[in-house]
């Protein structure tokens, strides 16, 4: 009878073990997960070499300091598939200009590029006015190096709105105008959007520019703010430029004196 309460007591104990065992396993692999979502190479590298303590203090460091971090636990691209399906419901009952516009830029987000401008394109044909779904479509056309495509979508818009986006509108617009080879035009955009705006992907462009019209000095001054600036930039914006700054740092390297 001992023996059987005994052999009870040892099942339960090595069920509640694997049950903590199996939790804390998939506290890791959500960790690991949210680390590859942001593209948190050596947190994830340091997850699967010491799983449990460096999943813990990524949970602490980056998980719950990040200000748009995704709370619970779900594997890369089901917030996506969950939202194309909602629209895509929206779109069969009711069938409105937004829905699909929205849809379109799931897809763009998504590098889905000849998806994006589909349903940009139904958009426009149930609203052709709509700032965002024109702005979209150009750069999504532009992505896909249809410049002289997105050039009237991206101008109409910037024309009528040139804070459009909070200024995005307005450097695809200038990415056009360089793309079409119209460097006049092009530096005349990114002036404008620079002064609006202290995005590094503007900065930058802008100096390389100045460089190509035989004027380092200018081209100096932008690249410094880009560099000056990231040093006080919070961590996820930091995250989001540094393709810009590293570019920045680049050209400045490559400039005498």
């Amino acid at each position: 009878m001992t023996g059987s309460i005994l052999s009870d007591f040892a099942h339960l104990d090595f069920l509640f073990g694997s049950a903590w065992g199996l939790l804390l396993l998939a506290f890791q692999f959500w960790m690991l997960v949210d680390a590859i979502r942001r593209r948190e190479w050596v947190w994830a590298v340091f997850i699967l070499i010491f799983p449990f303590i460096n999943a813990l203090l990524y949970y602490f460091l980056v998980y719950r300091a990040a200000p748009s971090a995704t709370r619970g636990f779900e594997l890369p691209g089901a917030h996506d598939r969950r939202r194309i399906k909602e629209l895509e419901a929206q779109i069969h009952h009711l069938d409105k200009a937004h829905h699909h516009s929205q849809l379109g830029d799931v897809f763009f987000q998504q590098g889905k590029l000849v998806r994006a401008e589909s349903c940009y394109r139904a958009a426009l044909e149930r609203d052709l006015q709509d700032l965002d779904t024109r702005a979209h479509l150009g750069q999504c056309l532009l992505r896909q190096k249809r410049a002289a495509e997105a050039k009237p979508l991206l101008e109409s818009v910037a024309t009528e709105n040139p804070k459009h986006d909070y200024g995005h509108t307005l450097m695809a617009l200038a990415e056009t105008f360089a793309a079409l080879g119209d460097n006049a035009r092009a530096l005349q955009v990114w002036q404008q959007a620079t002064a609006q705006h202290s995005y590094p992907r503007a900065k930058v462009q802008l100096a390389e520019l100045y460089l190509a019209t035989g004027q380092p000095e200018l081209a100096r001054v932008e690249l410094a703010d880009v560099v000056a600036d990231d040093a006080y930039a919070p961590t996820f914006q930091r995250r989001r430029d540094r393709v810009w700054v590293a570019r920045a740092k680049g050209v400045l390297r490559k400039l005498p004196g």
